[in-house]
């Protein structure tokens, strides 16, 4: 090869490897495209979160008055207790099956001593076993049972 002889320009080879990159690119995302508004309109989403229900309080009206258990003197109970749910099966539930869930909180309620609803922590206790009993009433009458709180609203012992 003759050392005058150069070599042909290599501008035009980046140039063709350039375009056909683009095209190869171009044609990916035509395809990609083509398919996303061919697919059914939830295929290609995401699942949608559940949306969010606001809660239903149940108000067991009239306040709870029990005895408590103390040997040595006679005290009371006094509670305004409400259950709050999300969701409408167990509100109808709660409205229905009300007389028997008051009777299963009163027998709790009155194996209460004054001495044990002294401290915070005793009184939520108590309301998780009230929890526990109200959804035991419920799940016993084979109704939906998805309490998700029982709240004190007002609790006095004398």
């Amino acid at each position: 090869m003759p050392a005058n002889a150069s070599a042909p320009p290599r501008s035009n080879n980046i140039a063709l490897w350039i375009l056909i990159v683009l095209v190869v690119i171009a044609i990916g995302g035509g395809v990609f495209w083509w398919l996303q508004m061919r697919a059914p309109a939830g295929a290609s989403a995401k699942p949608a979160v559940a949306a969010f229900k606001p809660a239903h309080y149940f108000a067991l009206e009239p306040a709870f008055v029990v005895n408590l258990a103390d040997a040595d003197a006679v005290r009371y109970l006094q509670a305004d207790v409400q259950v709050m749910t999300r969701d409408e099966a167990t509100g109808a539930a709660l409205e229905q099956h009300a007389p028997a869930v008051r009777n299963r909180l009163l027998l709790l309620f009155g194996q209460q001593s004054a001495a044990q609803l002294a401290q915070r922590s005793a009184k939520e206790r108590l309301q998780e076993k009230a929890l526990v009993e109200v959804r035991a009433v419920l799940k016993r009458e084979r109704a939906a049972d998805k309490v998700e709180a029982v709240y004190f609203t007002s609790l006095v012992t004398q």
